[in-house]
């Protein structure tokens, strides 16, 4: 019994034994699994040459090139409209006739007055002949002379008075009736029969409507000042028109303002822009003044550069280095405050992180010109290296310079963009 007893003590032992090492060694494969570099999966992409064309983008309005506003000189009712909105017309054609009742009046009784005015000149005038024929023959006195002449002049004075009233009702009188000054279409109308207008001769006249021609449009966009220095007249763009989603319009900048339109001035909301105008090349789409779209203007473009996936760079900013010798002046003097250590904070970087060997080495560069996906590379890179080219977390936030990586097959979205581009 008691060898039995002892053979299974032992046994207990030995199990145990091999237990406690069994837990050991799994504790030490934790430990150290634990400190092991993580590894980050990527995606890349090799350093390619391609044509890059740089792009504005900016978002504004369909408006004609050449449109009137029609308010009338004169006010009163509206007798005549002949016109609707969407009609065509032609460089003379009847617009609107406003009443002329009080004009016609107004002119008769400036043509009665040029009338009187006209027979007293005449009769003056006569006066200051005979007057004058009379003095010279030593017949009447300097006085009465003077006095007929005055009367004569004044009389002059009056006719052309009279007259450029005359003239002035008259004038009122043909501006009662307006006619196109151009070929177009009626864009606008705003007024009814019937209704009543205020001239533009005293107060701000009514707009009564707009003569657009609709064959000549063109994109108006606001582009912020940075932008607008990359802008010239002659650039080409491409415009999406919110109505025709699935047509790019063809567009030329013809003209850049000179002056900045300023938002929320004074404000941490302000905005400063330039108004860009484009002419619409093509001819065969029926735009509308007023339609919303976005023009992306071609500013540059080089062909056979070195470029990258866009997200591909990203920026660092280098860890702060401590030291203990203070900073030196002009004179290489040290200059320590307080004993305590200088921070040397260097500025960010650009950089982009190369893959050699399932290690991500940090590359610093520097950018050119950029499209919506690829940017230019002018230094730092040399074609056939192969840049991490997502993930987006991987290249903003977890990829340190030597940190270990696996490639990762590229999405197919990624796949068919790089073979669209060459």
């Amino acid at each position: 019994m008691a060898l039995n007893h002892k053979r299974k003590s032992k046994k207990k032992a030995i199990i145990f034994s091999i237990s406690g090492a069994v837990i050991v060694v799994l504790a030490l494969i934790v430990f150290l699994g634990s400190n092991k570099e993580p590894i980050i999966p990527v995606q890349t992409e090799p350093v390619k040459r391609r044509t890059i064309t740089q792009l504005v983008t900016a978002t504004g309005k369909i408006q004609p090139e050449v449109q009137v506003k029609i308010s009338p000189e004169v006010s009163g009712e509206i007798v005549a409209l002949p016109v609707k909105e969407g009609q065509k017309v032609r460089k003379g054609d009847l617009l609107l006739r406003i009443k002329p009742d009080s004009y016609i009046a107004q002119r008769n009784q400036s043509s009665a007055g040029l009338l009187r005015a006209k027979a007293d000149l005449s009769k003056n005038e006569l006066e200051f002949r005979r007057f004058e024929n009379l003095y010279q023959k030593g017949l009447v006195s300097e006085s009465e002379f003077d006095g007929a002449r005055a009367a004569y002049e004044i009389s002059k004075a009056v006719y052309a008075q009279a007259k450029a009233s005359l003239d002035q009702t008259e004038e009122n009188l043909r501006k009662t009736t307006i006619l196109s000054p151009m070929d177009g279409t009626v864009s606008q109308l705003n007024s009814e029969l019937g209704e009543r207008v205020l001239g533009t001769n005293q107060f701000q006249g009514t707009d009564v409507m707009t003569i657009a021609d609709l064959s000549r449009m063109e994109g108006r966009v606001d582009v912020s000042e940075t932008d607008v220095i990359l802008v010239s007249v002659g650039d080409t763009a491409r415009v999406d028109v919110d109505a025709f989603p699935d047509r790019k319009v063809k567009a030329v900048v013809y003209e850049i303002a000179s002056t900045a339109k300023t938002q929320g001035l004074g404000t941490q909301e302000e905005v400063t822009n330039f108004e860009i105008r484009m002419r619409i090349l093509d001819k065969d789409i029926k735009l509308r003044p007023g339609m919303s779209m976005t023009g992306d203007i071609a500013t540059e473009t080089k062909e056979n550069v070195l470029a990258v996936p866009i997200q591909s760079v990203t920026i660092r900013t280098p860890k702060e280095e401590i030291s203990e010798e203070g900073s030196g002046d002009e004179d290489g003097a040290v200059a320590v405050s307080n004993n305590r250590p200088r921070r040397r904070r260097d500025k960010p970087k650009e950089i982009v992180f190369l893959v050699e060997g399932g290690i991500a080495k940090a590359a610093p560069v520097k950018r050119g010109i950029s499209d919506d996906s690829y940017v230019e590379i002018t230094e730092g890179l040399e074609e056939g290296n192969e840049v991490v080219s997502g993930s987006y977390k991987a290249i903003n936030r977890e990829l340190e310079d030597e940190a270990r990586v696996r490639v990762e097959e590229p999405k197919k979205q990624d796949r068919s963009k790089d073979s669209k581009s060459t």
